[in-house]
């Protein structure tokens, strides 16, 4: 699967930043996932979000991230309604530490090869361009991800201006 990059523009960005912050509300986890068009070049590009809750409402109950079976469903028939794919998904953590968990390493919320998990601190609080605070890792099958973080992170997850 060669070097892939996924750009993700500044508006969308910020939408989705305010969305997760509020649903968290200061005390859970919440998350979504970033949909739009892989690209034969390798420059991915996120068009749009759907928010864990709205896709599975009891998500988000017990404080982290808890998705089942038919968000996913709901989730796939967007993906085929849109003519778009999953290209990343984006979650919060309490506290200023925005690794990845064991539970995050070994529970894929997409197990594909070349997936992609962001993970924002403090619930989202906070400025929410400041990319250095976020992790990112890539699926690499069999429970191994790739971790684009520190000076990797800028070749690999772009804020854009479309």
């Amino acid at each position: 699967m060669g070097f892939r990059r996924l750009n993700i523009p500044f508006l969308l960005w910020w939408r989705l930043h305010r969305q997760l912050r509020r649903r968290s509300r200061d005390v859970r986890e919440s998350g979504a996932f970033l949909l739009g068009i892989r690209s034969d070049a390798g420059i991915d590009t996120a068009r749009l979000f759907l928010c864990y809750d709205d896709l599975d409402p009891t998500s988000l109950a017990k404080g982290y991230i808890d998705f089942h079976a038919s968000g996913f469903s709901k989730l796939w028939a967007e993906c085929r309604h849109r003519k778009m794919v999953v290209l990343a998904d984006v979650h919060t953590h309490p506290g200023n530490d925005s690794s990845q968990s064991e539970t995050d390493r070994t529970n894929p919320m997409i197990g594909e090869r070349g997936h992609i998990a962001i993970i924002v601190p403090r619930f989202a609080q906070g400025w929410c361009f400041q990319l250095r605070r976020l992790s990112a890792y890539e699926y690499q099958q069999n429970y191994e991800w790739s971790d684009w973080n520190g000076a990797k992170r800028s070749d690999r997850v772009r804020f854009t201006w479309w």
